[in-house]
């Protein structure tokens, strides 16, 4: 695939809308089955509730995938993501009840390189927390 958003048409600024991910605990039973952590604070709100958690939180890694969905549902093409990170500054907390969980994120602009290539300054929010800081992709469009 080739990523359908142009070089072209983005400018240092271009604002990119915000998408929400909802989280419900069977999402993070199905990713502890996918990537093999099986923490119990992940999926077990006595557990979680045990060792100090407000209740049961989603992976870090799981919070990560989503930004980085967000940046290829984008661009419009995974293989279009050159570069990513972040930091984990916040939990996503996930109530057992029908709401569940958000994720929100959002992304900038933030620099244009040579060979297409763009950097997002990613924001990722559950509810009234940060939940990834330093989030930086860089993306090489059509």
């Amino acid at each position: 695939m080739t990523a359908t958003v142009k070089y072209d048409e983005v400018e240092v600024g271009h604002q990119i809308p915000a998408v929400d991910y909802p989280v419900h605990r069977v999402n993070l039973v199905m990713y502890a089955g996918a990537s093999g952590d099986f923490n119990p604070i992940h999926w077990n709100e006595r557990y979680a509730k045990a060792v100090g958690l407000p209740d049961v939180i989603a992976h870090g890694m799981f919070t990560m995938a989503e930004a980085g969905r967000f940046v290829t549902d984008w661009a419009g093409d995974p293989g279009a993501l050159v570069d990513y990170g972040v930091r984990f500054s916040s939990m996503v907390v996930v109530p057992d009840n029908d709401d569940g969980a958000v994720i929100t994120v959002s992304g900038v602009v933030e620099d244009k390189l040579d060979d297409n290539r763009v950097v997002i300054a990613l924001t990722a929010r559950s509810g009234d927390s940060r939940v990834l800081s330093k989030a930086r992709a860089t993306v090489r469009l059509a």
